[in-house]
C-alpha cells in the first residue's frame, strides 16, 4: 500500500508511476477527491466541536448566574450540534474506509533504477550465464519426451481435474521431489534461510496484506462459505506470518524459505502455453522471502537474486537475468529481476523465477514494523523470489539434458538425490 502522505503531498510521483506502469490515471484523481472531502469533513467536525465547547462554557456561566431558561436554550443548541458532529464523524469514517480501499488498487512506485518501458519487449538483459546446448539431433519438447516415456500424463490429469494439470510418474515424480530437497538444502545450509512449513489455505486478510487482493481475486482459488484462499505462492503465508507484529531490530534481516504447491487460475492467459507444464493451475515452488531494514533492501535484492541463480548454476542450466521495465513490473514490486532459463522447445529463454523488492508496500498493508535505534516505529521492507519454480526447472532439465534415444541425463548435483545418472 502506498503512503497516503505521498498521494497528498507529492501526487506527481504517483501520477508518473501510474503512467509508466500503463495504469489508469483516474485512480489518482479519485483518491485525491476522496481525501480532500475527508479532510473537509474532519475540519467541519472540529469546528462544530469547538462551537459546542464554547456553548458548554456559556451554559456553565449562565447556570452560575441563575439564568436557567437561557441555559436550557443553549443546551438544546449543544445537543443539536452534537448530532451534527456525530453525522460528520460517521461520514469521515466512511470516507476513510473508502480511501483505504481505493489505496489497495494503487500499484507500487517503481524504483528509480527500473527501466522505463511499456511492455516486456523493453525489459533489459542484465547478464547471462552458460551457453545453450548445440544438439547433434533434433531435440524434443518436454511434453513429447514425458509422454513417450509414460512418466508425464496430461490426459489422465485432465480426467481428474480438467486442462492445465499434469500427472508425473516414476523417475520424473522422483525428479520433482529431488529438486525440492536440493533447493531447500542449498538455501538452508549455504544461503542462511530458515525453512518453514506453511498452511496452503489462508484468510482473506492474509491475501490482502501481500497485495493479492482485491485486484487479483479472480485469479485465486477461493473456498466457500469460509472465505479462504488456496495460496498462489508461499510468499503469501511467509510474509503474512508477521502481520501486525513489531520485529526486533537485531532480528533483521529475516530470511525464510518454504516449499509449497501453488494454485492459480491464470485468468486471462488462456491460449498461451497450452502445451506441457509451463503454464498450469497447480505447480510446486520453493520460495525465498526477506524481511529487512529499508536502507539494506536493495543490497538484499541482489543477494536474493544470486541465491536463486545459484540453483541454475549448480544444475548447469543456461539462463539470463532480466530487469523488468515499468510496464512489465508486478503490482506490488518496486523492482524485479526475472531469471529466464533456456528451453530448446521454445528456442528462447523463459521465466523460471521473479525476484522482487516490494519495499514497504506489503508491510503497510500487513502492519509489519520494527523499532529503529532511536526507538521509532518504521515499516520493514519485504522481498520475495522463486528459488526456483520446481515444475519449470524439471522442464528445463528434461529438455536440456535429453539424449538421442529419449532418455534424460540427471544433472550431477541431483545424482545423490536421485540415486541414478539417467532417467528412462
Amino acid at each position: 500500500m502506498i503512503d497516503i502522505k505521498i498521494v497528498r503531498n507529492n501526487p506527481e510521483i504517483i501520477e508518473n508511476a501510474l503512467k509508466n506502469r500503463n495504469a489508469d490515471p483516474a485512480l489518482l484523481e479519485e483518491l485525491l477527491k476522496i481525501d480532500v472531502e475527508r479532510r473537509q469533513v474532519i475540519a467541519a467536525a472540529d469546528r462544530k466541536k469547538a462551537e459546542r465547547n464554547a456553548i458548554s462554557s456559556n451554559i456553565a456561566k449562565l447556570m452560575s448566574e441563575g439564568k436557567k431558561a437561557e441555559a436550557q436554550e443553549l443546551k438544546a443548541k449543544a445537543k443539536e450540534i452534537s448530532l451534527e458532529v456525530k453525522e460528520l464523524n460517521q461520514r469521515a469514517g466512511e470516507l476513510d474506509e473508502l480511501l483505504q480501499m481505493k489505496l489497495l488498487y494503487i500499484p507500487n512506485i517503481p524504483h528509480s533504477s527500473v527501466p522505463i518501458g511499456s511492455d516486456e519487449s523493453e525489459n533489459v538483459v542484465v547478464r547471462k550465464w552458460g551457453e545453450p546446448r548445440n544438439f547433434d539431433f533434433e531435440p524434443k519438447p518436454h511434453w513429447e519426451l514425458g509422454v513417450q516415456s509414460e512418466q508425464m500424463d496430461f490426459d489422465r490429469a485432465a480426467r481428474l481435474s480438467g486442462s492445465r494439470f499434469v500427472v508425473l510418474r516414476n523417475h520424473l515424480a522422483k525428479l520433482e521431489r529431488a529438486l525440492i530437497n536440493f533447493m531447500l538444502d542449498l538455501h538452508t545450509t549455504e544461503h542462511g534461510y530458515q525453512e518453514v512449513s506453511l498452511p496452503h489455505l489462508v484468510k482473506r486478510e492474509t491475501m490482502m496484506s501481500t497485495g493479492q487482493l482485491p485486484k487479483f481475486e479472480e485469479e485465486a482459488y477461493k473456498t466457500d462459505p469460509d472465505d479462504m484462499f488456496l495460496i498462489p505462492t508461499a510468499e503469501v503465508p511467509l510474509v503474512g506470518q508477521h502481520r501486525d507484529e513489531i520485529l526486533e531490530l537485531n532480528s533483521l534481516p529475516r530470511r525464510y524459505t518454504a516449499y509449497t504447491p501453488c494454485y492459480r487460475r491464470e485468468a486471462g492467459s488462456y491460449g498461451r502455453d497450452v502445451k506441457g507444464m509451463i503454464r498450469v493451475h497447480q505447480f510446486d515452488k520453493v520460495e525465498l522471502v526477506w524481511f529487512t531494514l529499508p536502507e539494506a533492501s536493495y543490497e538484499a535484492l541482489e543477494t536474493l537474486t544470486e541465491n536463486a541463480e545459484e540453483v541454475l548454476k549448480r544444475l548447469k542450466l543456461p539462463y539470463r537475468v532480466v530487469s523488468l521495465c515499468t510496464g512489465d513490473l508486478g503490482f506490488a514490486a518496486a523492482k524485479t529481476y526475472d531469471l529466464e532459463v533456456w528451453l530448446p522447445s521454445y528456442n528462447t529463454y523463459r521465466e523460471i523465477s521473479s525476484c522482487s523488492n516490494v519495499e514497504d508496500f506489503q508491510a503497510r498493508r500487513g502492519n509489519i514494523r520494527f523499532r529503529d535505534k532511536d526507538n521509532k516505529l518504521k515499516f520493514v521492507h519485504t522481498l520475495n523470489g522463486s528459488g526456483l519454480a520446481v515444475g519449470r526447472t524439471l522442464v528445463a532439465i528434461v529438455e536440456n539434458y535429453q539424449l538421442p534415444d529419449g532418455r534424460i541425463r540427471v544433472p550431477e548435483a541431483l545424482i545423490p538425490y536421485m540415486g541414478l545418472e539417467v532417467i528412462g
